[in-house]
């Protein structure tokens, strides 16, 4: 099975959208804008190296008043969300190096950071889950898995569900990493390097598949309730026929809402399976929403909001088409995402209007911004974690 990474996927579509090679190509500029308030920085750390420029989707977790992180090579970290100071780290290879001139196998974290039932749980693409327990850092347990943790894991019915790259996901005891069942989905022969994280919600599992359907499973027995198709595969290419659904869905209220590359977005009835309204959108980035609203970054990086009871386009804004994106995130009035230079952008949620734009100076966001309260904590590829004031 072959699969595409991020860089792969970029050059992919620079060329299917008409990327030109002349000598006369313009180069990407961001758009100007007159800031309309300032990005003020709470606090900055660095977690070493963080992810660099491999795929690890590495999103930080919030607990109460504590910031959990992690890096590519191994490091988990607990930092206070007041202040950004170190509570505990923890390093979960196997052997970790003792000084600290020595070098050792990168553990190559990707899948995490989840927390839950008092635990860290984060993978790696080596294929194995490691629960740390939340207070100390200590490790509770390893458990190696058949297949690359890719994506975050999911909690709910005091069961963790893992997705992993081999096509299986599995639900396991929190406390023991004991295995209570398995899923195998069905692989096309080429997909996207990434899966959906799974949601967890009234008895069920709701899981994107690489074949662009939507299922939902007993989080029991693994049981297939239903299956929901968000795109069908087209096109002549192996590449134009990729419907990955590599992105978590979301609930609200009756329906759950998810989006496939080469696809649509789709608002699903739970409890049937029914599609309710689908969309002509592409996308493998993870959404966002609010009461009324559904914010999708697609493929080119363009950014929409739609009406979430009937997928009626409300704006869009194609300022920043080019610039990589990470998925989009609500923060109070405004929307949050960063790009691959290191830019956070801030959009009105409202109308789309980009409102104010801060240079991080790093290598790039590769990960959304994650809401703590009235903080976002954002997290750059070369490790720097920062904590910034949500303006009102």
């Amino acid at each position: 099975m072959k699969k595409l990474t991020a860089a792969t996927l970029a050059l992919c579509i620079a060329t299917l959208t008409g990327c030109s090679s002349s000598d006369d190509e313009e180069e990407l500029v961001l758009p100007e804008i007159v800031n309309q308030f300032e990005t003020e920085v709470v606090w900055q750390e660095s977690i070493g190296d963080g992810v660099q420029h491999y795929f690890s989707r590495l999103t930080p977790a919030i607990h109460n008043d504590v910031v959990y992180v992690a890096n590519r090579e191994g490091e988990v970290e607990a930092l206070s969300l007041e202040n950004g100071d170190t509570l505990w780290e923890t390093d979960v290879r196997e052997n970790p190096a003792f000084w600290p001139w020595e070098t050792t196998e990168s553990a190559k974290l990707s899948g995490g950071i989840l927390q839950a039932y008092g635990k860290i749980f984060v993978g790696s693409e080596h294929g194995y889950l490691t629960a740390l327990d939340r207070e100390t850092g200590e490790i509770v347990w390893r458990k190696t898995m058949p297949g690359e943790v890719l994506a975050k894991p999911a909690a709910g019915d005091g069961l963790i569900f893992v997705n992993l790259g081999s096509g299986k996901l599995l639900a396991l005891h929190p406390d023991t990493g004991e295995e209570r069942w398995s899923f195998e989905q069905e692989v096309p022969p080429l997909t996207l390097r990434g899966q959906s994280s799974p949601t967890v919600a009234n008895g069920g599992v709701l899981l994107g598949l690489e074949t662009g359907k939507l299922s939902v499973l007993i989080s029991e027995n693994g049981y297939s309730a239903w299956s929901a198709e968000i795109a069908s595969p087209k096109g002549a290419s192996e590449f134009e026929r990729l419907v990955d659904v590599d992105t978590q869905a979301l609930i609200s209220g009756p329906y759950a809402y998810a989006i496939a590359y080469n696809g649509n977005l789709a608002a699903v009835d739970i409890r049937s399976g029914n599609v309710v309204w689908k969309r002509e959108y592409s996308s493998y980035r993870d959404l966002s929403m609010d009461s009324q609203s559904i914010y999708v970054v697609d493929s080119d990086g363009v950014i929409y909001g739609l009406d979430k009871t009937s997928g009626i386009e409300r704006w869009s804004q194609p300022a920043l088409r080019g610039w990589y994106l990470t998925g989009p995130t609500v923060a109070g009035k405004y929307l949050a995402l960063g790009d691959q230079e290191g830019n956070l952008h801030w959009l009105d949620k409202e109308t789309g209007e980009l409102v104010s734009r801060e240079d991080f100076d790093s290598s790039g966001f590769f990960i959304e911004p994650v809401v703590a309260g009235d903080k976002l904590i954002l997290y750059t590829r070369d490790g720097e974690v920062s904590a910034v004031k949500i303006p009102n």
